[in-house]
């Protein structure tokens, strides 16, 4: 091999067809892999002569490393198979990297021409942490690169990842891109989605709650709210902890409306495939199966499950993961049926990371309907912002972002116009409940606002609360105000990264 390379270690029953006669003379791989202390989705590294590297294998099971997410361990993983390839053209071993040789790869990886696939800031800061880790871990001193210090971080990290869209746009990506709507608004003659209402449910609970995308694909159907606030048209309910960023569980709130498509979804498409998998057996030949016995109410409670072997289990609900989440089973008139709320056609668990192509797969179509023939022509790589213009594009991540835009506008209404509140009043409300800024920080479950402020509210992190609702302060009395759809609008025209549906229309004439 003329390269490093990197192999995960899959998760229990995802090993595949092993040879009889084992692998490398090893009969029972995965009893190997486990004895050994390596988890599913820990990284193994193969040298460029093919073997095993043993001092890489040691850093991945040592606590600096078993202590990271599994999300996490993946990215950095990826992070480290250049750098190696990078050190071993020159000759070096990752622990005879110098500060030098680490100044050189930065360059290569952020600025120079020749290479085609740079990186930016934010992308550069992470993969200096996870190298960190491991020059610490292997006590190579000095450091060649320590993210700590401020000139081995990137001083242009801004997340690339952030766009927002206004509601009615949100509309528009719907109706065309899941539900199969021509340019003209009525749906494609023969258009059948088996998943649609799964897909449309998925993205009005993120644009109603501010969920990140592993917290909302990894519900379960006992989790949905139920409980509803005073006036009834929002929810509210409890974010388990193991799902969450800071793995502290929060209050999360969704309207009804939200809730309410939900439940169709689980009444009808979730139902209808979970009868096609219960008449084929299917549940019945997965590996892990816990049937749920009971779950404890309370502060915190707890599932108690068994097993199709029998054994008894129990865990806090908060305290489950995603992939823990899957192999529970509530028991249903017809037999078990997935605890897990979004489901496949084929009745299983749906995993969140998905969910990022049913999103391309709308961003296709919406470009398929709303661009003309000579624009799709061009590869997207390189259409001009023109032309990308005319389509709406969405990932599940932009209706967080969209969440936190349209709270924060809502709330300086509420504390502006309804409430009426002088500079000297806000100021005062401020310091006693938090301003809308804290407000929505805490909504989207960041533990510090200016996280809230810069990544999130860029496009209005600028204005003076006065332009965001200049026409709150209306000068004549009975004069009309300016809606929140108006809000957005302008905003739209003021700042190019929020995606509005009059400048798509414009931009499509």
């Amino acid at each position: 091999m003329s390269e490093w390379q990197v192999v995960w270690v899959p998760d229990p029953g995802w090993w595949g067809t092993l040879p009889a006669e084992g692998v490398l003379g090893i009969q029972d791989l995965p009893g190997a892999v486990a004895r050994i202390g390596l988890r599913p989705g820990d990284p193994v590294y193969i040298r460029r002569d093919g073997m095993v590297d043993r001092d890489l294998l040691s850093f991945v099971r040592s606590e600096v490393f078993q202590n990271l997410e599994r999300e996490t361990k993946r990215n950095y993983g990826t992070d480290y198979r250049p750098l190696l390839n990078f050190l071993s053209s020159r000759g070096l071993t990752w622990r005879e990297a110098k500060r030098q040789d680490l100044a050189d790869y930065r360059h290569w990886r952020c600025d120079a021409p020749e290479n085609p696939g740079r990186i930016g800031g934010s992308k550069w800061n992470r993969e200096a942490a996870a190298f960190t880790k491991l020059f610490k871990w292997g006590k190579v001193f000095p450091l060649p690169v320590d993210v700590s210090r401020r000139e081995d971080r990137a001083p242009d990290a801004v997340s690339a990842r952030v766009s927002w869209l206004t509601p009615r746009t949100w509309d528009l990506w719907l109706n065309v891109g899941l539900r199969g709507h021509t340019r003209a608004g009525v749906p494609v003659l023969g258009w059948e989605s088996r998943t649609e209402l799964r897909n449309t449910s998925f993205v009005q609970l993120v644009l109603s709650s501010g969920l990140r995308r592993q917290e909302c694909g990894s519900l379960l159907t006992l989790e949905l709210p139920t409980q509803s606030l005073r006036r009834g048209r929002y929810l509210h309910g409890q974010l388990a902890s193991a799902l969450t960023r800071s793995k502290n569980s929060r209050t999360y709130y969704a309207s009804v409306d939200a809730v309410g498509q939900v439940e169709a979804y689980v009444e009808s498409e979730r139902a209808w495939a979970i009868q096609r998998a219960q008449e084929r057996g299917l549940y019945d030949r997965l590996p892990v199966v816990r049937l749920i016995t009971k779950v404890t109410r309370g502060l915190r409670p707890k599932v108690e499950w068994v097993d199709q072997n029998g054994v008894v289990g129990a865990q806090e609900l908060g305290r489950l993961g995603w992939r823990e989440r899957q192999w529970l089973f509530q028991l249903g008139p017809d037999g078990p049926e997935p605890a897990w709320l979004w489901l496949t056609e084929q009745g299983l668990p749906m995993a969140p990371d998905r969910w990022n192509g049913v999103f391309r797969t709308a961003n296709l179509r919406c470009e398929q309907v709303l661009l003309s023939e000579e624009d799709r022509a061009v590869d997207r790589r390189f259409r001009l912002a023109e032309a990308r213009g005319k389509s709406p594009y969405a990932t599940p991540h932009s209706g967080r972002h969209s969440f936190a835009l349209y709270m924060l506008i809502l709330l300086n209404e509420l504390f502006e116009k309804r409430y009426g509140l002088t500079k000297e009043d806000r100021r005062d409300f401020a310091q006693l409940f938090g301003d809308p800024w804290w407000l929505v920080k805490t909504l989207l479950g960041h533990s510090d606002v200016e996280t809230t402020k810069r990544h999130y509210l860029a496009p209005v992190s600028h204005l003076q609360l006065e332009s965001i609702l200049a026409a709150a302060e209306s000068t004549d009395e009975g004069q009309d105000i300016e809606d929140v759809d108006g809000v957005f609008t302008r905003l739209a025209r003021e700042t190019v990264v929020i995606q509005d549906i009059d400048t798509i229309v414009e931009a499509a004439s």
